[in-house]
């Protein structure tokens, strides 16, 4: 038979409460940080997951966890969000100046009939510089050059009738 809830006791500094509280009421901080300073205050006050998460209109687990996180981690450290698992980006800074760079210049500049750059006229430059500086037009590589065609397939022969 499940017993009682032992309350665990959010221990804070009032330098802590004192910050909780600023960024509790906050209008120009991040919606998740005011929200999660608000639990954090609110549990402190009452210790009751489902009490807060009713108060705040969030569900009890999400008190439970960041309660928890504030636990481990410390009461500030709590309010930030946990790092994303996944690859990080690849692109490097310099490409990322590169690439600015290029969309502050004329597309005229460069060879374009067009005035203004369109995503479709930025990615070549782009597609060149990765694939070593052969163009890449769709369809002109084989299928061996990890270039896919994005135009859906069918009956192709059925398509020219009708454009013709």
């Amino acid at each position: 038979m499940a017993g009682w809830r032992r309350a665990d006791e959010l221990a804070m500094s009032d330098e802590e409460i004192a910050t909780l509280a600023a960024l509790s009421r906050s209008r120009t901080e991040l919606a998740s940080r005011v929200s999660r300073a608000q639990m954090l205050l609110a549990y402190r006050e009452n210790p009751s997951f489902c009490a807060v998460g009713q108060r705040l209109g969030v569900h009890h687990q999400t008190v439970q966890r960041c309660v928890e996180r504030a636990l481990a981690d410390g009461p500030l450290t709590a309010l930030d969000d946990r790092p994303r698992p996944g690859k990080e980006p690849t692109i490097t800074p310099e490409a990322k100046a590169w690439l600015v760079s290029l969309a502050c210049d004329k597309a005229k500049d460069h060879g374009y009939p067009h005035e203004l750059w369109t995503t479709r006229l930025l990615g070549a430059p782009c597609t060149r510089a990765r694939t070593g500086g052969r163009a890449c037009v769709f369809g002109q590589f084989g299928p061996g050059d990890g270039v896919q065609d994005p135009r859906p397939r069918g009956n192709q022969a059925a398509q020219g009738a009708l454009l013709s």
